[in-house]
């Protein structure tokens, strides 16, 4: 049987379903026994630290799942949702973030879930081109089907307020951005968000609008003025709020993917390397197989060693 070390590096992402399955029941029964919010906190400081950045990506995507649609953790989604008023929720969204860094769809879920709209749409604007690949819009997918679950019922509610939680508009126009036209979740997410009703846009917001477009108030903001992350429009209040310094989060979540960026570039050199030296060694040996088999010069004066010769015949 071959060795673990034999595995190929996505093995853990390609598994079977028994394994996920038996590793989020795992998490979930010690967030029973013990304390969810305690294992999660000692969960995120390891993976912080955590040099094996792959692997990191993979436990922060899983517990990330787990932490939106287990029963056993109602309760620290309801801490996260308070993180702008209650210190202890303040604590636990800090907490989270600094390990949740490995993985743009899990700070982007984290920010859904403590309502801190305004830095969602910040990280949603510092995506680059790298990070947008497949695997990343996989996990898109997945979280726009989320959000289409009872756990969001208290955001798709907050979209019947547009005024005052424009910076959840804009976060999730630029989910939809990042989405192909074609795909099921760009659907889901257009149809959710053209299901407001226009209703819900004040007068005022509505006479400002030449077209009538109840959507083009994204783009008609009074300048000095800026959404709070609790959703009450104010003037600029800074890039902190309730203690949480959303300037450095944001600076913290950046210098994670540039070290994801630097080590997949190092992976793919490395794995093109390793390919083309096979290739190279191939064409070596195919080239040593061909010398010895090349025609020698032949004397036309000496008869070859096997001429065939039929019966009563002398060679000549």
């Amino acid at each position: 049987m071959a060795s673990s070390q034999s595995q190929p590096a996505e093995y853990s992402t390609l598994a079977s379903a028994a394994g996920p399955l038996r590793g989020a029941l795992i998490i979930r029964r010690l967030c029973v026994l013990l304390n969810a919010e305690r294992v999660y906190r000692e969960l995120s400081t390891i993976l912080e630290g955590e040099s094996d950045l792959d692997f990191a990506s993979v436990m922060v995507q899983a517990l990330n799942l787990i932490l939106l649609t287990s029963s056993e953790l109602s309760e620290i989604r309801d801490l996260l949702k308070q993180s702008l008023v209650n210190p202890a929720g303040k604590d636990l969204y800090v907490s989270l973030y600094a390990s949740w860094c490995h993985s743009p769809m899990a700070i982007i879920s984290l920010c859904f879930l403590a309502q801190t709209y305004q830095h969602a749409s910040a990280v949603i604007q510092s995506l680059v081109e790298e990070d947008i690949n497949v695997k990343f819009l996989i996990h898109l997918d997945k979280l726009i089907r989320l959000l289409e679950t009872p756990i969001f019922a208290y955001l798709r509610l907050q979209l019947l307020e547009p005024g005052r939680y424009i910076w959840l508009f804009k976060a999730l126009y630029g989910l939809l951005m990042l989405l192909p036209q074609q795909s099921a979740a760009f659907k889901i997410l257009k149809t959710r968000l053209k299901a407001v009703p226009s209703y819900s846009f004040n007068g005022e917001q509505l006479k400002k609008m030449p077209s009538g477009d109840p959507y083009q108030f994204l783009h008609h903001m009074p300048d000095g003025y800026k959404t709070i992350e609790d959703g009450d429009v104010t003037e600029d209040c800074g890039s902190s709020h309730n203690g949480i310094n959303f300037a450095a989060r944001l600076q913290q979540f950046q210098q994670m993917q540039h070290q994801h960026r630097v080590h997949t570039k190092a992976q793919t050199k490395s794995q093109n390397i390793s390919t083309s030296l096979p290739k190279h060694h191939m064409q070596q040996e195919a080239q040593k197989e061909e010398e010895p088999r090349r025609p020698q010069s032949i004397d036309i004066n000496v008869p070859p060693s096997r001429s065939k010769r039929g019966p009563g015949q002398l060679q000549l």
